[in-house]
């Protein structure tokens, strides 16, 4: 345990932030289930609304250095990929 006071504060601080970092992730993986169960429906409406929700979750978390910024243009195309084939 640390003793000195701005140690115990940057302790707070990255647990907050680790928090943080794990429910944009959460958010990010329930928005691809989301796009994927709608593209396995064949719901072409609701894929594409919830892609442009999706699109700029990631483009957030890209910008807060959460995720790499070619994964998140992996995961963007890989999914609009899908979404073109449904029609």
């Amino acid at each position: 345990m640390a003793n000195i006071k701005s140690a115990k504060k940057r302790i707070l601080k990255s647990e907050k932030k680790r928090k943080n970092n794990i429910r944009y992730r959460s958010m990010l993986k329930t928005f691809i289930k989301k796009v994927n169960n709608a593209i396995f429906n064949k719901n072409i409406k609701l894929s594409k609304k919830n892609f442009k929700i999706m699109q700029s979750i990631i483009d957030k978390q890209v910008q807060k250095k959460l995720i790499h910024k070619n994964k998140a243009s992996r995961y963007k195309s890989r999914l609009f990929n899908k979404i073109l084939h449904l029609n």
